[in-house]
């Protein structure tokens, strides 16, 4: 097996580790570089790094199915806080912008939603049919005026043009927010059932009048719909038990219309096993959220404003480390809905930190490596857990979002945690398969699809490589490859360095044997 450059920069930073004394010489080690690099040493994998990698062991039988909704990604117009929507929309040609359509498929997300606290505000009837005759709006919580020239049609060709599946997050009566009812110029805000309704109607009813009108002889047809948002975060909003009420009230309003649409209602913050006594027949999925800080508060944390940069080492601990109280929030979770068999979705999900823009440290790799940890965590949850995202999507400024948009020009581009949402993507199996053992330092997870199994490991070490030899139930490896990311954890993602992070694809050898880079997020696809 011959290795080019680029296949070769995976293990610079670390052949040092392996040859010791042999190869610790700059030029020596220098010209071992460049004759792989020209492809003059023909080497495998066990020459060079021995047969002594510890096991990780796979069990290949199939266990519960993976959704594919885990990669999701939700769409906000986030007023002035954040460009979002009207930064990706092109005003001149009444089109989404070519950049962004492209990151997008690249991406591929299964699902996208429209909404969040936006939608608790939201009046869908403002932002449908001819553009000139569109109202605009408040932006109650994110600042500024929404034109509404991007609504339900704009957003339903976007996913088509993506890929990816349309969910709609209703207005919930403001979710019971007085604030959000009606706006300082006095326009009403909130909307009732009938409200909900009638846009199920529009979207799914092939004889709806008024989408016919606008000019659309097929119906949108959206069949993932979204019941409250963050309605149990405002004390001032409404409680449990009319939240419940409300719920079902909904559900049976917008099932009049369709009666085969998918229903999100919200269960977080203790609400979730009295939401699902109260709605749970009338729901297809709980919705519960996770932004958090795994610092917490703590001033002296390394995650706060720009401090990641002044101790390297410090900023990894504690980024390797935020997967545990997310573990902690999925898992809570799963306990309180012990017994049900209503699906979980977390419908939005990021890191939330202090700092600029939701905090720089977010554009590094290390933060992209520590991502994929929280990728890790839900698919071990995923027979319960069936919708996750761990992004904002697309924005000008947060460093939460997927898809970063330069504006007013230049080209779209994935942050790191898009980076590794769009590897787990494209290299998933349809069920997941127990991990027996793994050598320390390796955070992995694995699935199947067919004779196909997929592995995702994260090397959790950020100076030194981690060898392995695989086993697959004691099933012959007849091919394999690797699709591994790569790069300086302090690397950091942005505009003029927006390729930071290297990709690159290798042949496996048969033997199961691998070197994970530090520092390095893999997926391992192996037919047996």
């Amino acid at each position: 097996m011959l290795y080019g450059k680029c296949q070769f920069n995976v293990f610079f930073g670390s052949l040092d580790y392996f040859f010791g004394d042999e190869m610790s010489g700059t030029s020596t080690r220098r010209d071992f570089l460049r004759a792989a690099a020209g492809g003059v040493a023909a080497l495998s994998l066990p020459e060079v790094f021995g047969d002594d990698g510890k096991l990780l062991s796979i069990d290949p039988r199939p266990r519960f199915s993976l959704s594919p909704y885990l990669y999701m990604q939700f769409m906000e117009p986030l007023g002035t806080t954040d460009g979002s929507v009207a930064a990706a929309w092109d005003f001149k040609r009444d089109r989404w912008r070519g950049d962004v359509v492209e990151v997008t498929r690249e991406l591929g997300p299964t699902l996208m939603r429209w909404g969040g606290c936006f939608s608790s505000y939201y009046r869908w009837k403002e932002a449908v049919g001819p553009r000139d005759r569109r109202v605009p709006m408040i932006n109650l919580l994110w600042g500024g005026i929404e034109s509404n020239q991007v609504g339900t049609a704009e957003f339903v060709d976007f996913c088509r043009q993506t890929g990816a599946e349309p969910l709609m997050s209703v207005n919930f009566e403001s979710d019971g927010r007085k604030q959000w009812q009606k706006d300082p110029k006095g326009s009403i805000r909130s909307a009732d059932a009938e409200e909900a309704a009638a846009w199920v109607r529009y979207c799914n009813n092939p004889g709806s009048k008024l989408r016919l009108a606008h000019g659309f002889k097929e119906p949108h047809n959206i069949k993932m719909w979204q019941i409250g948002n963050e309605t149990s975060h405002d004390r001032n909003g409404f409680d449990c038990e009319r939240a419940g009420r409300k719920t079902v009230e909904f559900a049976k309003a917008m099932r009049r219309e369709d009666r085969n649409i998918r229903l999100i209602g919200w269960g977080d913050r203790g609400w979730a096993k009295r939401m699902l006594d109260m709605a749970g027949e009338h729901l297809d999925y709980l919705a519960f959220h996770h932004m958090f800080n795994p610092d917490g508060n703590k001033k002296d944390s390394p995650l706060r404003g720009i401090e990641y940069r002044k101790d390297p080492a410090r900023t990894w601990e504690h980024l390797m480390n935020a997967c545990r109280p997310h573990e902690a929030k999925i898992k809570r979770i799963v306990e309180e809905t012990k017994g049900s068999d209503v699906p979980l979705a977390m419908t939005e999900c990021h890191f939330s930190l202090p700092g600029r823009n939701r905090c720089e440290v977010l554009s590094t790799w290390a933060a992209g490596v520590a991502n994929a940890r929280l990728l890790n965590v839900h698919e071990r949850y995923g027979e319960r857990l069936k919708i996750a995202t761990l992004a904002d999507f697309c924005g000008t400024r947060w460093q939460v979002n997927a898809v970063m948009i330069p504006v007013p020009g230049g080209k779209a581009f994935m942050m790191p945690v898009a980076r590794v949402m769009s590897l787990y993507r494209h290299h998933t199996g349809e069920r997941a398969v127990e991990v027996q053992d793994s050598p320390d330092g390796l955070d992995v997870t694995a699935s199947r699809t067919g004779d196909r199994i997929f592995i995702h490991a994260v090397n959790t070490k950020r100076t030194e490589s981690v060898r392995a030899r695989l086993a697959i139930g004691g099933n012959e490896i007849k091919s394999g490859k690797v699709f591994q990311l790569a790069g300086d954890p302090e690397d950091e993602v942005i505009q003029t360095n927006r390729d930071a992070i290297k990709h690159t694809e290798i042949k496996l050898p048969r033997t199961g044997q691998w070197v994970f880079a530090p520092a390095s997020v893999s997926a391992i696809e192996v037919e047996i």
